[in-house]
């Protein structure tokens, strides 16, 4: 995946938070791996699969939504409007990938 670079430090606080919440989610799916290997009730380990999914959404919302704040709301301030341009045109190339979600 290319590397782009970084937006001020507050960012890398928030990236801070979503490694802690990233590590609950690794715990949760070390969970679900010991639920499989004792065999347990298939409804118990959707429900965990679930779980994990909707952790992961939460992740994903916070970043997206730190680089909108920080990334592309400091490109639109910028001097060139094609600073804030591109970084649109690459917001909105993520958001389409969200249609197949």
């Amino acid at each position: 995946m290319k590397q782009r670079p970084h937006s001020p430090a507050s960012q890398a606080a928030d990236h801070h938070d979503q490694l802690k919440r990233l590590a609950r989610v690794r715990g949760q799916v070390d969970g679900i791996s010991r639920m499989i290997e004792q065999d347990r009730y298939c409804v118990d380990i959707l429900v965990q699969l679930r779980a994990v999914h909707a952790a992961l959404r939460k992740v994903e919302e916070q970043i997206l939504r730190g680089h909108v704040e920080h990334c592309v709301a400091g490109a639109l301030k910028a001097p060139d409007p094609a600073d804030g341009r591109g970084k649109l045109d690459e917001l909105f190339e993520v958001l389409s990938r969200y249609g197949g979600t």
